[in-house]
C-alpha cells in the first residue's frame, strides 16, 4: 500500500505538546522506514483544525479519491482533525474502503468496527480538547476585563507589558496622540489633514504603519483613552492611566459630530452671521447685499415677524460695539482683579476641600447605582442591552466625577483660573474696540 504523510502544526494554538513540523516529519519518516511503508509523498500544513477549510488536507483526500494513495500516516489523530466535518471525512473515506490504512506512532487502528469506534472516540476527544480550550480562553479573557486589564492589543500611545500583562503609556507616542485630540477638538482640523500630520511627526501604529484616515477617527473615537474599555457591547473600568481628559474627549465627539452634518456653502461671507437671534420670534438672523451695503434680518423661518425692517452692518456694529463697551475693562483695572484673586487662594482651599467631600459623596452613589444595576441584571429583570446602556451612562459620570474631584485634589484653585480666564476675556473686549476686524 502507498501512504501519505501528512504534518500539521497550529500557528494559532499554544500547544506545547504537539511536535514541531520539522519533528513530525524526521519521526514519521523513520516509523515509515522501521515499518516498511511506502511513502508517496508529504503534505505539510500550519493550520489550526478546529474549523474546516484547510488546503492540504483537502488536496490530500482528493488525491486518494483519484487512488494515489490508500492511507494515511501521521503523528496523531488530532492532527487529522480537530473539527467534526473533517473527523467525518475521514471515516467516510474509511468506509467507501478510499482509506484503506491508517497509521499512528502514538495511536493503534485497524479499519474495522472496533478500530473506527476508536478513531471517532479520538477524533471527538481532539474536538472536546479544543472547545474546552476556546472556553476557558473566554473565561479568561472575561475576567480580565472584569479586573480592568485590557486583553487585546494597546491602542497608539499605549504599550502592552510583557512582564506585568499590563497597559502602559507609551512614553514616545503618548503626548502626539493626546496632541491629536487637541487639534481635533480645535474644529479646524479634518480627519485627512491629521492623517498628513501624523505622517509629518512620524506617528505611527503600534506595528511600525502609518496610521490612515479610518484609523485616526477610530483612535478620536476610542473610550479607552479615558479609562474605559468596550469589550463584546458592554463598558468597563480599565486600570491603565488615561491619556487624555473626558472634557476633551466629549468634545472630540461633538466636532465628530457636528463634521457628520451637510454644511451649507455660503457665497458670502458675512461677519456677524450665525451670531444673533430676532428677539421677536427666535429665528435666526441672516444677511444680504444690496447696492453695496449689507443688511441683516429676520429669516422669518417660523411663520410671520413683527420685525419688518433691515438693519445695515454700519448700525448693528454701532450696537456690538456698545455692547462690549458695557463688559470690558481696561488693562489697569485688569490687573487689581487679578491681583484680589491672588489674595483669595486661601479662602479658595477651603472651599475646595468641602467641594471635593461633596463630590466623593456623590461618587459612592454612583458605585451604589453599579452596584445594584448589577443585581437587577442578574436578576434577569434588564435585558442585556438596556444593562450596557445603563452601565455606559453611570460610568461615563463616574469618570466626570473622578476627574473633577482630581482637579480639585491636584488643583485645589480650580475656579480661580477660569476666574483670571474671564477677566482676561473682559479685558479682551476691551481690546477688540480698537480693532477693525469685524469677524472678531
Amino acid at each position: 500500500m502507498k501512504y501519505f504523510i501528512y504534518a500539521r502544526k497550529s500557528t494559532e494554538e499554544d500547544d506545547r505538546q504537539v511536535l514541531s513540523i520539522e519533528a513530525q516529519l524526521v519521526e514519521l519518516k523513520e516509523f515509515a522506514a522501521k515499518e516498511k511503508l511506502e511513502i508517496v509523498a508529504s503534505l505539510c500544513e500550519a493550520k489550526t483544525a478546529k474549523e474546516p477549510g484547510r488546503m492540504k488536507f483537502a488536496e490530500m483526500l482528493s488525491l486518494i479519491e483519484k487512488g494515489k494513495a490508500d492511507g494515511i500516516i501521521s503523528w496523531h489523530p488530532d492532527r487529522l482533525a480537530r473539527n467534526s466535518v473533517d473527523g467525518g471525512k475521514i471515516i467516510h473515506f474509511v468506509d467507501r474502503d478510499l482509506i484503506k490504512s491508517l497509521k499512528f506512532p502514538t495511536f493503534w487502528f485497524e479499519p474495522t468496527p472496533q478500530g473506527l469506534f476508536m478513531l471517532n472516540i479520538a477524533f471527538g476527544q481532539s474536538k472536546y480538547f479544543v472547545d474546552n480550550l476556546r472556553e476557558n480562553v473566554k473565561r479568561g479573557l472575561r475576567q480580565k476585563i472584569r479586573n480592568g486589564v485590557w486583553p487585546g492589543w494597546a491602542p497608539v500611545g499605549y504599550l502592552n507589558n510583557p512582564k506585568t500583562r499590563l497597559i502602559d503609556i507609551d512614553r514616545e507616542k503618548s503626548g502626539k496622540v493626546k496632541k491629536l485630540f487637541e487639534l481635533y477638538s480645535t474644529g479646524g482640523y479634518t480627519l485627512k489633514s491629521l492623517a498628513n500630520w501624523c505622517k509629518e511627526k512620524k506617528l505611527c501604529g503600534n506595528l511600525g504603519k502609518e496610521i490612515a484616515i479610518g484609523n485616526i477617527q477610530k483612535i478620536l473615537q476610542n473610550i479607552f483613552y479615558i479609562s474605559l474599555m468596550k469589550y463584546r457591547g458592554e463598558i468597563f473600568e480599565g486600570k491603565h492611566e488615561p491619556l487624555i481628559s473626558k472634557k476633551l474627549f466629549d468634545k472630540c465627539q461633538e466636532v465628530m459630530s457636528k463634521r457628520g452634518k451637510v454644511q451649507e456653502i455660503r457665497k458670502h461671507n458675512f461677519a456677524f452671521l450665525g451670531l444673533l437671534k430676532c428677539a421677536s420670534c427666535g429665528c435666526s438672523i441672516t444677511a444680504e447685499k444690496q447696492k453695496g451695503h449689507i443688511y441683516y434680518r429676520c429669516t422669518k423661518k417660523k411663520g410671520p415677524c413683527q420685525e419688518k425692517h433691515y438693519l445695515r452692518e454700519e448700525a448693528l456694529t454701532e450696537q456690538i460695539t456698545s455692547y462690549l463697551q458695557k463688559v470690558s475693562l481696561s488693562s489697569q483695572d485688569t490687573e487689581k482683579v487679578l491681583g484680589a484673586l491672588d489674595s483669595e487662594q486661601d479662602k479658595a482651599k477651603e472651599d475646595a476641600q468641602a467641594e471635593v467631600g461633596v463630590l466623593k459623596e456623590q461618587l459612592a452613589q454612583i458605585e451604589v447605582k453599579l452596584q445594584k444595576l448589577l443585581d437587577v441584571y442578574l436578576a434577569d429583570a434588564l435585558s442585556t442591552e438596556e444593562y450596557a446602556a445603563k452601565k455606559q451612562s453611570l460610568l461615563s459620570q463616574k469618570v466626570a466625577l473622578v476627574e473633577k474631584i482630581t482637579d480639585f485634589e491636584q488643583k485645589w484653585l480650580s475656579w480661580l483660573e477660569p476666574a483670571r480666564e474671564f477677566v482676561k476675556s473682559l479685558n479682551q473686549a476691551a481690546n477688540l474696540l480698537s480693532s477693525q476686524n469685524k469677524s472678531e
